[in-house]
């Protein structure tokens, strides 16, 4: 499979989408669905968030290492910037994430020791299973289970025996699998069952008191090392000469920093498939397509916030093609089907539901729904 990026105009589209297919290749035309910028000027964090707000969107947040070299990539040869994450110290501030992006924590006690999570040596912000999940300082050592996802959707659990602590296992996984084993899903899974043995093993599970300026919930951590944020009030820099690790300062030290300009909007009308359509493309660019697992994360954020159990994507199924294709003119090579969701039928469309999945609706039907901006 072949990524390629191009503009974003129809006939551009269209063109490049027919070369490759004469050479039998499934391909994806990538439009961006955020754009980042870099700022030499040095600010303080606070400065730095209200030059972003006001001509971008908010300091950049970062979603997956796919982000992450994004921004190296715009940082010309700078070595530290300012990214929008800001830690409110406080054991009390603390909330619990998977490490895995687009996973959210819920609490389930049934998962849990009895007395867990203790906290007992404080801080304990990172978790491992043997019969049942603790709580542990993250520098302790364990033995760790990676979760690996192909983009069929394809998912495999490996079981690494070396100790190390948990930022080395989160970094390990990340470069050779996906990332640590996260989420009930995964945990629940026979496979995660049969491969877990009585030994401790860190997964993908911790707490901390970090935020990003925009409010959102992404959980992705690139720590040097794991960073608490327990003392006085911090903010994030990415280390760019350092294979773009973060560390933290104080928030009023001057420094570069990052912006992201969001180019996903959530239309919180109701609107029948044909006429959210033309409704992005009148108002903003276009119907939302999907190419990657990246761009589906960064999209199932969004739908969270919808106010209708589905949110129409720009998927449509041809009675006569006999197939699904995106608005954009893409083949459907990447996929996230609802186990018993998709009904290939005339009349039908693709809508997300708001934990992620794919599925089948008829386009009469009327959903919110998400546009790309120009």
């Amino acid at each position: 499979m072949t990524e390629k990026s191009f503009s974003c105009d129809r006939a551009t589209m269209q063109w490049s989408l027919f070369l490759l297919l004469l050479m039998g290749q499934c391909v994806f035309i990538t439009c961006q669905l955020y754009e980042y910028h870099f700022i030499k000027e040095e600010m303080s964090w606070d400065e730095a968030r209200a030059y972003c707000r006001e001509k971008y969107t908010d300091l950049a947040k970062v979603f997956d290492l796919t982000d992450m070299r994004r921004l190296q990539d715009s940082a010309q040869n700078q070595t530290q910037a300012w990214i929008g994450l800001y830690s409110e110290p406080g054991r009390d501030n603390r909330r619990w994430h998977w490490s895995l992006p687009g996973e959210e924590y819920t609490e389930n006690k049934t998962c849990w020791g009895d007395t867990e999570p203790n906290d007992g040596a404080y801080p304990e912000n990172c978790v491992m299973t043997s019969m049942a999940w603790i709580d542990f300082p993250c520098t302790h050592t364990f033995q760790f289970i990676c979760y690996n996802e192909t983009m069929k959707n394809n998912k495999t659990f490996h079981l690494t025996e070396t100790s190390v602590t948990w930022t080395q296992a989160q970094s390990y996984c990340r470069q050779h699998h996906t990332d640590l084993a996260s989420g009930l899903d995964q945990i629940y899974s026979e496979e995660f069952k049969k491969l877990k043995n009585s030994t401790a093993s860190w997964i993908g599970l911790f707490r901390d008191s970090w935020r990003w300026s925009d409010g959102s919930n992404f959980s992705f951590r690139y720590w040097d090392s794991f960073n608490d944020g327990l003392n006085n009030r911090t903010c994030a820099t990415t280390l760019l000469g350092r294979s773009g690790r973060w560390s933290s300062a104080g928030c009023d030290q001057r420094k570069p920093f990052f912006c992201y300009d969001d180019k996903l909007i959530l239309i919180r009308e109701n609107k029948t498939w044909e006429k959210a359509l033309n409704y992005c493309r009148q108002t903003h660019h276009d119907l939302v397509s999907i190419s990657n697992p990246h761009q589906q994360r960064w999209v199932q954020e969004r739908a969270k916030n919808a106010s209708t159990p589905f949110v129409w994507l720009g998927l449509q199924y041809s009675c006569t093609l006999d197939l699904w294709f995106w608005v954009n003119d893409n083949l459907v090579c990447f996929d996230r089907w609802a186990l018993g969701g998709k009904t290939e039928d005339c009349g039908m469309s693709a809508a997300m539901t708001t934990g992620g999945q794919w599925v089948s609706q008829r386009e009469n039907e009327t959903f919110n729904f998400i546009c790309i901006k120009h």
